[in-house]
């Protein structure tokens, strides 16, 4: 049977992954676009996802208390993972939990002005999470973010990792000692689309 993630990525081929010219919020131009959010909100895209994710820790043996990342890009991520955790501690007591969080672009000008709502505790240890990685932008501001509220930073995961030139080095900078992990790359994404389209023909 497909593991969970070479589920996703047939999924995330066939409906997140378009070719033609587009223009990134990086700047740039490319030659394809991936919006993971199409997947991530699916149904049984956004199950995968968190199962997916939740296999990787497993496999590095990473524990971390709370899953977390900037709005609204990691907003279906970090949900999906928090209930795949849930979903494996009723059938397993000793898998732990793992709570979500998610991180504004601003902190909020009433209430309590918090910066990060839902998980947050001083000293826990939490995953960073992220969909696609292209400069490393939004990935960095949560990681900042989590620091600053005392939380330390275990890992940083992303679903799709571009292999830009800047991206990788600015996330690993920023995560210091914290492994930056990925699922797919661009390129196996691209790969699988097209193996889609040629078998549809």
């Amino acid at each position: 049977m497909p593991t969970h993630a070479q589920q996703l990525l047939s999924l995330l081929s066939r409906t997140s992954f378009k070719l033609g010219q587009f223009k990134l919020s990086s700047g740039g131009t490319s030659d394809y676009y991936i919006d993971c959010r199409t997947t991530t909100l699916h149904a049984e895209g956004g199950r995968l996802t968190g199962e997916a994710i939740v296999d990787l820790l497993q496999e590095k043996n990473i524990q971390a208390e709370a899953v977390g990342g900037l709005t609204m890009g990691a907003d279906p991520i970090v949900s999906n993972v928090a209930t795949a955790s849930a979903w494996r501690a009723q059938s397993n007591p000793n898998t732990p939990l793992i709570h979500g969080f998610l991180v504004r672009k601003a902190e909020k000008a009433h209430g309590t002005g918090r910066r990060i709502e839902g998980f947050c505790r001083e000293g826990a240890r939490v995953i960073i999470v992220d969909d696609v990685c292209t400069t490393g932008a939004s990935t960095i501001h949560a990681i900042e973010a989590a620091r600053q509220a005392g939380m330390i930073v275990a890992t940083v995961v992303c679903i799709v990792e571009r292999e830009e030139a800047k991206g990788r080095p600015a996330v690993e900078a920023a995560a210091q000692d914290a492994p930056f992990l990925r699922l797919f790359t661009a390129v196996q994404v691209r790969a699988e689309h097209v193996r889609q389209l040629e078998a549809a023909r």
